[in-house]
Parts: structure tokens; sequence; C-alpha cells
């Protein structure tokens, strides 16, 4: 009996050990699924490298992906994107004022100093002519967008002097001041549009360099140019389309010899001067030696904000300016503007360049069709 047991326990001990043999056998087969590992649990980190993949590129600092806005209370900003736009025309600028005759034209760098400050903390920010033609607008929510606009190409404006060998931006220059305000104030914006009439030559934006380099520091600054005429023509005497045509046919293919590729787009009036209406077609295009034209905006000198390009009332052959302070305040200046620019007139932004936001009851000032894809929102105020 004795024997009999002992054989019982070995055939049992001999089954098990078949039975475990064959159950590693079928796991190395693939037939049994293993247990994890008690090392790699669910919801552990895995020690093996992924594949390299590539990494997107970072959206800009200053400009937010649509996605990740934040979100605007329309209700504590309220936006108005189809009020008043104001464009501000310069002319000439120096050191001392005490030395000029001219009351409205000239002004000061210090006082443009000034100037800049305060139209910062009133809440306007900088855009491009070809941004406010577009409707492409975009400052933060709550502020204002403004254009400045240069005429004539003065020294004053821009000009380059000569600094350890190399051409360098003046800091006595109204773009000077500007590219230093910026660095305080990259907000702000640092745009604006010269325009030029070309047979000044040399004398434009006078100083070191040619005027080819003078133009090409200007423009890689994101600075644009515009025409402003031949010969600083006064419209009001042109007798044909053929006289309008030789005065920005000829300015226009002036810049492109300075600079191929460029060309101007926009025109600011030489003394506000508009010809009989028959003619003011040749304003807008044509032609002079087989260099054509066409010209997007043409600049009033005008006393008042200028409708957006959204407006059903903008009128792209006759955009309004407002004339930057001189020596003396007058009416319909800047200075006289700027307290009546109030933000139930003037364009405020809602931070975001893809929608139009109007308060209820403004939605018919709007024009549809130059929304551009850009969705049109309404709110109660």
């Amino acid at each position: 009996m004795k024997k009999l047991r002992i054989l019982s326990l070995v055939l049992l001990i001999l089954i098990m050990t078949f039975q475990a043999a064959c159950g590693k056998n079928e796991a190395r087969n693939g037939s049994i699924t293993p247990e994890p590992s008690p090392s790699v649990l669910p919801g552990d980190e895995i020690t093996q490298q992924p594949e390299p993949t590539e990494v997107p590129e970072a959206p800009s600092p200053t400009e937010k992906p649509a996605e990740n806005r934040e979100p605007v209370d329309y209700s504590v900003i309220q936006p108005n994107e189809a009020g008043e736009i104001p464009i501000v025309m310069f002319h000439n600028f120096i050191e001392d004022l005490s030395t000029t005759k001219d009351n409205a034209y000239t002004t000061s760098f210090s006082e443009f100093e000034k100037l800049l400050e305060t139209l910062y903390n009133e809440g306007y920010r900088l855009i491009s002519m070809r941004d406010f033609i577009d409707n492409n607008i975009s400052v933060p929510a709550g502020t204002k967008p403004m254009v400045f606009t240069f005429d004539d190409g003065t020294p004053g404006q821009f000009s380059l002097i000569e600094e350890n060998g190399k051409l360098v931006v003046n800091p006595k220059s109204a773009v000077g001041i500007m590219i230093k305000f910026n660095e305080k104030h990259p907000d702000f914006g640092l745009k604006g549009i010269f325009y030029l009439y070309l047979s000044s030559g040399d004398k434009i934006f006078e100083g070191a360099g040619t005027l080819k380099e003078r133009l090409e520091v200007l423009l890689s600054y994101g600075f644009e140019i515009g025409s402003h005429t031949w010969d600083h023509f006064d419209f009001t005497t042109a007798q044909n389309i053929q006289q309008i045509n030789e005065a920005l046919g000829k300015n226009e293919k002036r810049i492109r010899e300075i600079i191929e590729g460029t060309g101007f787009y926009s025109l600011a009036l030489p003394y506000g001067s508009r010809p009989s209406e028959n003619l003011r077609k040749a304003l807008v295009s044509g032609e002079f030696e087989g260099v054509k034209y066409y010209n997007e905006t043409i600049m009033a000198v005008g006393s008042q904000p200028a409708k957006p390009s959204v407006h059903v009332d903008y009128d792209p052959t006759y955009v309004a300016r407002i004339r930057a302070q001189g020596k003396v305040q007058e009416p319909y200046d800047l200075t006289f503007w700027l307290p009546k620019m109030t933000n139930d007139r003037m364009y405020i932004s809602d931070g975001d360049p893809n929608t139009v936001v109007v308060p209820e009851g403004m939605e018919d000032k709007v024009n549809k069709e130059k929304l551009n894809g850009k969705t049109l929102i309404t709110y109660r105020k």
C-alpha cells in the first residue's frame, strides 16, 4: 500500500511537470496571452523613446491663433468695427519751431514724441494703408486703429546718416523717433505710408546714401510708399486725361526704375486738388509710355476721420485725412479732433481680425460684399 501511494505521488508530479512544459510552449507559440509584466502597468511611463516627429512651429508671440484667443466680453469692450478711422497727414519736421514761419504743416521732433505718447495712451494703434484698404485690421481688443501718412518725402520725415561705415536711420527724423518709441511700446505699431513726387530726385529724404538705398532701408522697416504725382501736379489745372496720365504714370515709371518690382497703389492729392468730374477716372487708373498705374485709394487733404473700407459709405476715390497740428493749433487739425473722436464714433476693435463686430442696429452700415469671408457679429450694448 505504501509503495502504491509513492507511485501515485510520483505519477502526479510527472503529470504536473508535463502540463507546465506544455504551457510554456503554448505561450511561446502565441496561443496564450501572457499577463502584463508587473513592472509596466497601464498608466505607467514607458521608457522606450517614440519615433521622432516634426515639431510644429510655435505661433508668433504677437499674434495668437484664433482658437487660442481669449474670449471677449462685448458688453465691456463695446467694439464698433464700422466706426471711423483717423488717417493722419504729416509734412515737415524740424528741431526748432521758432525757425519757421509755417504754422500749419511743420512740427518739431519733440512735439512729435509727445504726440506718440498721447496717441498710445488714448488707445490708438497703427495699421498700414494696405490693411486699411483690405479691412485686415489686427489690433488688440478695445483699441483704435490709426494710419500715419507723410507727404513730400522731406528729410525730417526720414533720412539716413553714416555711422561706423554703415547707413543707419537718422534718430533726428520722424522714423527714427518712431523706431525708438516702438522699442518702448512694440504694440503701438511701426507703420506708415510716404507719398513721394519723384521729380525731386535726390532731394527726397535728403541725407546719406543714394535714393535707392534710402527707399530700401525705409521699406525694410515695413513702411510703405505711395504716389504724390510726378511734379506735385495741381489737378485743378488738368485740361485732359493725358495730362493726368503723365503726372501719375511718369511717377509710377520712375519708382519701378529705382527699385525693380516696386510700384504705387495709393495716391495723395497734392493740395487736395481734383480735376473736373469728367476727368477723375484717370486718377484711379491709366497708362503713360507703356506703364500702367492703379490707385486703390486716393487721399484727400481732408479734415475729418475716414470711414473704414467695410462701411457702406466708404469711397476709395476720396478718403479723408486729418492734418497733424503744426506750429499753431488750428480748426480741424488732429489736436482739434482728438477730444471729439469718442468711442461711440470711432472704430473700436474686438481683437479678432476674422470678425466684424458692431452694436445691434448698425449692421446696415456694413457692406456685406466686403466682408471677404469675415463673420459679421452684432451684440446688444
